[in-house]
């Protein structure tokens, strides 16, 4: 058995020896080969004999492209708001959680992500149209994030969102109704 091993291994290596020789002198061949250069081109010369045409209009459209000279935030209302609103929230927020004593950057972060819900809402064309139902978004979302950065407790979270809801609905009816 161990025998057998060997013997198959030097046939192997016997095989792959002759196949890579027979591979280099049929790449030899091929490369040291001749080209039959009896061949000859002939160029033909042909005349072409032009007809005068009146031109033809032709209309194409050209799309130019113009550079965009206003800033990132006059490009992105949203993003501006949002960004607003999250600076504008997370000093809310941070001023709630010293206060109430639950964490100045927990109020701050909480205060960020409500803000920008804010700036969001303020800054929606839908919301412009609707302003009182705007009023009163805005009111639950403040209310929301004064009552999550100030307490633990989820009761106190809700008191203070439907508080802030109508907040706002009052203040919405206030301004807009006539």
């Amino acid at each position: 058995m161990f025998g057998f091993g060997k013997v198959l291994a030097g046939a192997l290596s016997l095989c792959m020896t002759v196949l890579s020789n027979s591979a280099v002198y049929a790449q030899s061949t091929t490369l040291n080969g001749s080209v039959n250069r009896t061949h000859t081109s002939k160029t033909i010369k042909s005349e072409v004999t032009s007809v005068q045409q009146r031109p033809k209009v032709i209309y194409k459209k050209v799309y130019v492209e113009k550079k965009d000279n206003r800033t990132y935030f006059e490009r992105h209302p949203k993003v501006k708001a949002a960004t607003v609103g999250a600076g504008v929230g997370a000093g809310a927020g941070a001023v709630t959680g010293l206060v109430t004593r639950q964490g100045v950057v927990r109020g701050a972060a909480i205060g960020a992500g409500t803000g920008a819900g804010v700036g969001l809402v303020r800054s929606s064309k839908t919301m412009k149209r609707h302003p009182i139902v705007k009023n009163t978004a805005t009111g639950a979302l403040v209310g929301l994030g004064l009552g999550a950065a100030g307490s633990r407790r989820g009761s106190t979270v809700t008191k203070t969102t439907a508080t802030g809801a109508a907040v706002g609905l009052g203040y919405g009816l206030l301004k807009h109704l006539k």
